[in-house]
C-alpha cells in the first residue's frame, strides 16, 4: 500500500516538472485563473510550484557535477 502511494506521489512531481519544462520552454502554463474555487486554484498553483522546484533543484545539481556540461 504505501510503495504504491509512494508511486503516485513521485508520478505526480514528475508530470508537475514536465509542466514546469513545458512552461519555460514555450511559455505555456495551466490557466489556474480559470478555476473559480479558491482553494483548488490554490492547490493546483501550489502543484505547479513543486514542479518548478524539483526543475531548478535539478538545473542547480547538473551544473554542480561533472556529467553534464552546457552547450550553446
Amino acid at each position: 500500500m504505501f510503495g504504491r502511494v509512494l508511486h503516485l506521489a513521485a508520478d505526480a512531481i514528475l508530470i508537475s516538472a514536465v509542466l514546469a519544462g513545458i512552461k519555460r520552454s514555450t511559455g505555456l502554463t495551466v490557466a489556474t485563473s480559470k478555476i473559480e474555487n479558491r482553494d483548488l486554484r490554490l492547490a493546483v498553483e501550489r502543484y505547479l510550484e513543486i514542479g518548478e522546484w524539483v526543475i531548478d533543484m535539478s538545473t542547480v545539481f547538473m551544473n554542480r557535477t561533472r556529467y553534464f556540461e552546457r552547450k550553446r
